[in-house]
């Protein structure tokens, strides 16, 4: 299921959320009939929370099924949503908008390169998962720029043929090149989507949630 969802009256709503098969992570101000889209299309629960004293899941958090990610400006104490048996870390690193600059699927992750030695293996073991260092065509912050799930990746258009290939590959599932918001490469920051369901923002076109759907669904 495909919905168009504005928050805070903006189109870019994968900055406040960040979500998984099992959770959905939004602010606490959020508008309770916006809870209700993100949960019927992702068909999970909605729990309100912030992060780092701001409601921007998406901008300083990143998971998948083994582990959460999260600013070290916050702690234990902040989190205060069940989160399962996850692994936990709070990353402590000069790039610290951990949302916008890691990408991850349960097989793979791409982080920033600026990243450094420590936190890229605190990265692996926190997610379980391969983990390694890149860009998404000209873009550092990988996952302002990216979606991926368990079913599929999409892109900006910035990312070569070649590139798609090794995504695929290393992602394990489909990739494909798109924007969304009628026209932003920014495809992190304007859609929220698990392997149930995606949510886009209301700028996006009926071509571009056709190519998103494609690739997500």
């Amino acid at each position: 299921m495909i919905k168009k969802l504005s928050i805070f009256n903006s189109d870019f709503i994968g900055l406040y959320c960040r979500a998984w098969n099992d959770i959905a992570i939004v602010p606490k101000n959020i508008d309770s009939s916006a809870i209700n889209d993100i949960e019927e299309a992702l068909q999970v629960k909605a729990v309100m929370s912030t992060v780092d004293q701001s409601g921007m899941y998406g901008v300083f958090s990143v998971l998948n099924s083994t582990g959460i990610i999260i600013n070290a400006g916050s702690n234990h104490d902040s989190v205060d949503f069940e989160y399962g048996d996850r692994n936990i870390l709070f990353l402590n690193d000069s790039v610290n908008a951990v949302g916008n600059d890691i990408i991850a699927n349960d097989h793979a992750a791409m982080v920033h390169r600026d990243f450094t030695n420590n936190s890229l293996k605190e990265i692996e073991n926190a997610l379980g998962v391969e983990t390694v260092r890149g860009d998404m065509g000209t873009f550092s912050t990988v996952g302002s720029c990216t979606v991926v799930t368990n079913k599929g990746m999409i892109v900006n258009p910035e990312v070569s043929d070649e590139q798609v290939e090794i995504l695929a590959d290393l992602f394990k599932v489909p990739v494909k090149v798109g924007t969304a918001n009628f026209g932003s490469p920014m495809l992190g920051s304007s859609i929220i989507a698990n392997s149930a369901g995606i949510v886009v923002g209301k700028s996006t076109t009926s071509i571009e949630i056709g190519i998103i759907d494609d690739v997500l669904s």
